[in-house]
């Protein structure tokens, strides 16, 4: 019995060996780790790159959704195209007859009344009284007009980040004037000078009631230097709209604006704000700039060299944009404005974000006398051109005898200048011209693509 457990107690025990053997950890395939944690990554990357995609996409359509804004109506500024009709000058003429004959009457009345009645001396003390009064009430109507112009007008701040000498970081800023031109339902749309704004990081507007906002460059115009800023309306007050008017635009083709009182509102002495009375003392000067002309509106008005801001009529219309930059030197600081008639065109097109096109020629019109004495023929004289400007790449001369633009016959510089508005940028147009060859004239097409002038 005893050796039967003997026997028995080696086999129990080599049954339970496995018990105390060692289990051995497998080892790391350090390689396999990395391709997976570097595709792990990758998927991580790639999900984060499709879901950023798929919000910027959606975004959008998620906000219009929740959020619709109302489409922008295209802004217009229509051309005028002539100065005064010939009925317009009749009733005019009727008008001056009637007011004639009527203060021939009352001057009739007044004689008789001299003879009927003695005449009645005043004093000089309510002479001076009723003269001061009369000032005061003209003063006081136009404050009032400056007082509902002012209401669209606004200050344009760029604000440009420089070091000074010392390799200190600060800020500077450009302060100049602009005018509320439109509501085209999604924007503001302010015309203002561009070239103090060059380089700024951020505009700045401030209407007249202190509101700023923040507004950007939509287009601007090389020749005049003038640009059109927009400040979205989501970002306004509905009081502010409602305070906020858009300007109203006069005719500086008007025949008889010599003479007639002026205001000029904007920067006009290098301050802010300011504002200042005088009369238009000529209109007949003519600014020629590539592929555009211009009426140059001067005043008596003494300001600073490089004033900013709008010329009205006692009606509180716009007449000009102020603009010395054409002044001769010894009027240089005396306000002058370009006619805001020839600004429509341009102006129609930065406010609905289109380039201006570019062809780079100089057009002045042929006057009847040049015409016959030298034997000229009808249409648009070119005086000069840009150098490397679309038209001169193509051939076109200085002295070409322009005639026709596309389809459209051109016998003035406002013809030209006219046809030219009417295509888009970067469009391929056809220019006709004759040019002198041997005692005749030869007609000659070029093609020439339009540029947006930078």
């Amino acid at each position: 019995m005893k050796e039967n457990q003997d026997r028995n107690e080696p086999s129990q025990a080599s049954d339970f060996e496995f018990l105390q053997e060692k289990i051995k950890e497998r080892p790391i395939n350090k390689k396999k780790l990395i391709q997976r944690t570097i595709i792990t990554a990758s998927l991580a990357l790639l999900f984060g790159l499709i879901a950023c995609l798929t919000f910027l996409l959606l975004e959008p359509v998620l906000n219009n959704w929740l959020y619709p804004e109302e489409e922008p109506i295209v802004v217009t500024f229509p051309q005028e195209k002539d100065e005064m009709r010939p009925e317009d000058m009749l009733t005019e003429d009727e008008t001056t007859q009637e007011e004639t004959e009527s203060e021939e009457s009352v001057s009739s009345s007044e004689n008789v009344a001299l003879v009927d009645t003695p005449q009645e001396s005043s004093t000089e003390e309510n002479e001076e009284e009723n003269l001061i009064a009369g000032y005061e009430d003209m003063y006081q109507s136009i404050r009032e007009l400056y007082q509902e112009v002012a209401t669209s007008m606004v200050t344009v701040t760029g604000v440009k980040s420089d070091v000074d000498w010392f390799n200190n970081p600060y800020e500077s800023e450009g302060t100049i004037a602009g005018v509320v031109i439109a509501n085209n339902n999604r924007e503001l749309l302010i015309l203002t000078k561009r070239s103090p704004l060059k380089g700024a990081e951020s505009i700045h507007v401030t209407f007249f009631n202190g509101t700023i906002a923040e507004g950007s460059i939509k287009k601007y115009d090389v020749n005049t230097d003038l640009a059109v800023i927009a400040v979205e309306l989501k970002y306004l007050s509905s009081n502010v709209l409602k305070d906020v008017s858009v300007a109203k635009l006069a005719s500086s083709n008007d025949v008889g604006l010599q003479g007639i009182p002026v205001m000029a509102v904007g920067n006009i002495f290098g301050y802010k704000d300011s504002v200042s009375y005088g009369m238009i003392t000529s209109m007949g000067n003519i600014i020629t700039l590539a592929d555009n002309q211009y009426k140059l509106i001067t005043t008596d008005i003494y300001g600073s060299k490089n004033p900013t801001g709008i010329l009205v009529n006692m009606e509180g219309r716009v007449l000009g944009m102020l603009d010395n930059t054409h002044n001769n030197e010894d009027t240089a600081n005396l306000v002058s404005a370009i006619g805001i008639t020839e600004l429509k065109g341009m102006i129609t097109k930065l406010s609905n974000g289109a380039d201006v096109p570019y062809a780079g020629l100089y057009v002045q019109d042929i006057s009847s006398d040049a015409r016959l004495e030298l034997g000229l023929p009808k249409g648009a004289y070119i005086s000069n051109m840009d150098m490397n400007s679309p038209a001169m790449k193509k051939g076109i001369q200085k002295g070409d005898i322009l005639i026709r633009v596309g389809d459209k016959e051109i016998n003035t510089a406002a013809d030209y200048m006219n046809a030219i508005r009417g295509y888009s940028a970067n469009r391929e147009i056809t220019i006709t011209v004759l040019r002198s060859a041997q005692e005749e004239y030869e007609e000659m097409e070029f093609v020439v693509e339009l540029q947006a002038r930078e």
